[in-house]
């Protein structure tokens, strides 16, 4: 992809979510994929703030997979309003840290502000892209994120950058938007289907063999979920979408 195709899908990225952040609204608009109903218990949110909670754009909850434990430490790549970075800091406890990295000013600001309302001291959010992780190598013991990397146009450097900065033997857990089939030239190159989690989905092999290519091993589906949806006259490519659960890990050598 050309660094000027890059370049605008990473705009248009920044003010699809940047402009969520200062409003607080759903993730996708009518006509757009329909989240599945049950991402988060009500035991999970009852210490989360409402703020974090209606940015959240995820299609997954990766913290429920990643059998966290005290004294850990997490990253969260797209940490948007703060939601999974939340969610990690209770499990890990006091004696673990969460981090969250985000490209946007408004959602870092966001996450930053819901975590002194509630009075959160084990996170820390930090303004980078992805790609290019402004965080040390082997810092961390678990790598999450949901429903971000198919938003990036560069989902190598993506996986290349988690396994720099786990520790060996730790884990990666994604929840992503993948493909059965390819979707038409016209979706996959239009900005506005890569804000949408739509245009920089992957067929599922393809994104699973990235990983593969990053260095990591036991790369697995934990779950897959079909996504509904309402199939117009001439969008039958919405028909290969689907959610799901990656589970990998960074060798001990």
């Amino acid at each position: 992809m050309s660094t000027l195709k890059e370049d605008g899908i990473k705009q248009a990225v920044k003010e699809r979510y940047g402009g969520k952040a200062q409003s607080a609204s759903a993730c996708c608009g009518a006509g757009e994929i329909i989240i599945p109903p049950v991402l988060y218990s009500v035991s999970d949110l009852k210490d989360v703030p409402a703020e974090a909670i209606a940015a959240s754009a995820g299609c997954g909850n990766p913290v429920a997979l990643a059998e966290l434990k005290p004294g850990e430490r997490v990253l969260d790549l797209g940490s948007g309003g703060g939601i999974d970075c939340f969610l990690a800091a209770h499990k890990v406890g006091p004696e673990g840290r969460a981090y969250g990295v985000d490209m946007t000013v408004d959602m870092v600001s966001l996450a930053r502000s819901n975590a002194a309302k509630v009075g959160v001291s084990n996170v820390e959010f930090f303004l980078g892209e992805i790609e290019r992780l402004p965080l040390g190598g082997g810092l961390v013991d678990v790598v999450i994120s949901n429903c971000v990397i198919c938003l990036s146009p560069d989902k190598d450097k993506v996986f290349q950058e988690a396994f720099r900065v786990l520790k060996p033997g730790g884990r990666l857990y994604v929840s992503d938007m993948v493909l059965e089939e390819e979707l038409p030239e016209e979706v996959r190159m239009d900005p506005d289907m890569w804000v949408s989690c739509i245009g920089g989905a992957e067929l599922k092999s393809v994104y699973l063999g990235r990983m593969d290519t990053a260095g990591f091993e036991q790369v697995d589906v934990v779950e897959q979920s079909p996504y509904r949806r309402s199939v117009a006259a001439g969008e039958e490519w919405k028909a290969s979408l689907a959610s799901v659960r990656v589970r990998a890990v960074k060798p001990t050598i």
